[in-house]
């Protein structure tokens, strides 16, 4: 039997979709989940390989039930990712007319994403959160609902039709997705990676995350994420989601992160891995002083001054 991916289902999601980018998944058994947190708990448990989830979107940020999964339990770690441009259909069972849609449907992160269409042309419908977008479209399949959001792809595989197409308020929206597996070593840098974290602050005090941020920003190390969230230990208890630009093995990365784990009471390595879609080439080149060469000819240095050769 194939080793499996699990991933945020039923068959017909977005995170389906860019799944199946990925190569390897030719020769993988793709499991849809009902949920984020069963994606990631079939990983926990050895019931599959790897899970892929959606992490973030380009106009709501960091997807928390994501980011939560990942902060608490049994340690996880992140191996690919996938963006993935994003526009929504709104489907409808045959014969539905916009004017009869009195309740809509779709996972949590699409509202953001189509809010502005949604008021101006189904001010009165009532929103009805979902699991997934493609489980809202089995939902309106069911007769539970009248209209749901998701990708025009869909419609076929749960007998509906796409009343309206191209839907968006936000012009080249994507969603970025993971693929998350058991702790392993880090995959050889490639030069257009990506490091994710996360860190406790010590306590609550004026400029703690200051002190977090300075560990990146003295080796000139670029920031792509930063969320908080709480811990769920009080107000002012907070963990910080952090995306960085650079491997674990470069050194100017590996020395920030050292000095968060010198400072913060508990630090959670989610991965290097590389960038979606960027060439190698196109990357910059570290800031003056941050390069590996000069990491390593400043502790050559120090190295002759503690033997008295100055």
């Amino acid at each position: 039997m194939p080793a499996s991916y699990a991933y945020l289902g039923p068959e017909g999601t977005f995170t389906e979709v860019a799944l199946r980018t990925l190569p390897e998944t030719a020769t993988r058994q793709l499991v849809p989940m009902v949920s984020v947190p069963a994606a990631l708990d079939a990983v926990r448990t050895g019931e599959a390989e790897a899970a892929f989830v959606p992490i973030e979107n380009s106009v709501e940020g960091g997807i928390t039930t994501t980011l939560d999964e990942l902060v608490a339990g049994e340690p996880l770690m992140i191996y690919r990712e996938v963006l993935l441009s994003i526009t929504f259909a709104l489907l409808v069972r045959p014969g539905t007319q916009l004017s009869g849609i009195k309740t809509v449907t779709a996972h949590p992160a699409a509202q953001p994403q189509v809010r502005n269409w949604l008021k101006a042309h189904l001010p009165d419908a009532v929103w009805e959160s979902a699991a997934s977008n493609a489980d809202g479209a089995r939902l309106v399949q069911e007769g539970r609902y009248d209209a749901a959001f998701a990708g025009e792809f869909a419609a076929a595989r749960y007998g509906l039709e796409a009343l309206e197409t191209g839907i968006h308020d936000a012009e080249n929206a994507q969603t970025r997705f993971v693929l998350v597996g058991k702790p392993a070593r880090p995959a050889a840098p490639t030069g257009a990676d990506k490091t994710s974290v996360v860190v406790w602050q010590r306590d609550d005090h004026p400029g703690a995350l200051l002190e977090i941020l300075q560990e990146f920003a003295v080796r000139g190390v670029n920031l792509m994420l930063l969320q908080s969230r709480p811990t769920g230990e009080g107000i002012g208890n907070y963990c910080f989601a952090i995306d960085a630009e650079g491997h674990v093995s470069d050194r100017r990365v590996g020395e920030a992160l050292t000095g968060l784990k010198r400072m913060c009471p508990q630090v959670r390595f989610l991965g290097s891995y590389p960038r979606a879609e960027v060439d190698p080439a196109d990357v910059r080149p570290p800031r003056v002083g941050t390069s590996d060469g000069e990491f390593a000819a400043a502790s050559d240095w120090l190295a002759r001054c503690l033997d008295g050769r100055f």
